[in-house]
């Protein structure tokens, strides 16, 4: 399960283990110091503010190179570019200084945040395992028509399957990202998977953008996108030598982000 319908708005499943987090934790933190005047609420904000904020900087500094060519999509968030690591030892360092500022809220801050975490963690966990699944077996066709295999086209490499439309923008924005990585990256199979549109659309689309790329298919009943629970576009799967599911993005890809999801599948050694 990779995003969760709420009405008609698909919303990453990501964002919403977050937020029911963030609840347990000012709800634990705030039982916890019921007999004092605290706002753990404040603090926990204050600490997921500075983990996005230096979670993200780590990120455009370790692949500064890929952001300088175009420093404004710096702050497009929306490519997923974040240093978890770094954003978590920000977020400690803020619960620190907090409770070395006020003795009153040490307890309440320390229950919450591990509550949080302890939510997050499970509920993670348990959607990752469900999420680590081979390559579906869906019908699918070429644009000549012929019938296409996704394990057959993985070869024994890592695979990179791209869920996308010609009636979708931020699609439309990463294609040309994706075409280069498919030449440059010979190590990795690359496929282009259309969802719901007719073969001729899709080759009228790749012909007037001048867009080169190898490996598109159609899955006209757009079932691998129901199949790898993707309500929305672009949705790209990363598979490793196993055609295990190993990571997902939702969203438009830059090149950094799409550089730093390939160096977890290249094998070792290889640049």
């Amino acid at each position: 399960m990779l995003t969760v319908n709420l009405g008609s708005l698909p919303v990453p499943i990501t964002l919403l283990l977050l937020a029911v987090a963030l609840l347990v934790a000012t709800g634990v933190g705030r039982w916890v110091g019921r007999d004092q005047p605290t706002r753990i609420g404040n603090v926990l904000l204050d600490m997921l503010w500075a983990a996005l904020l230096v979670a993200r900087i780590a990120f455009i500094t370790t692949w500064f190179d890929l952001y300088r060519t175009a420093p404004w999509s710096m702050f497009d968030i929306r490519d997923g570019g974040f240093a978890p690591w770094a954003g978590l030892l920000a977020a400690l360092g803020v619960a620190v200084w907090h409770g070395w500022r006020k003795a009153a809220l040490r307890q309440p801050l320390t229950w919450g945040v591990a509550a949080g975490a302890l939510v997050w963690g499970g509920m993670f966990g348990a959607i990752h395992l469900m999420n680590n699944a081979a390559l579906p077996q869906v019908a699918l066709t070429t644009l000549a028509g012929e019938s296409a295999d996704l394990a057959a086209l993985a070869a024994g490499k890592p695979m990179v399957v791209n869920l996308w439309a010609t009636w979708c923008p931020p699609c439309r924005r990463e294609m040309p990202v994706l075409a280069a990585a498919q030449k440059q990256e010979t190590g990795v199979s690359f496929v282009f998977v259309n969802q719901g549109e007719a073969g001729a659309t899709a080759q009228r689309y790749l012909s007037m953008e001048k867009i080169e790329i190898a490996n598109v298919l159609l899955d006209q009943s757009a079932r691998l996108g129901r199949e790898v629970g993707s309500g929305s576009l672009p949705t790209t799967l990363f598979y490793d030598a196993n055609s295990r599911l190993v990571d997902t993005h939702l969203g438009q890809l830059s090149a950094a982000s799409l550089a730093s999801k390939l160096s977890k599948l290249r094998a070792p050694g290889k640049p």
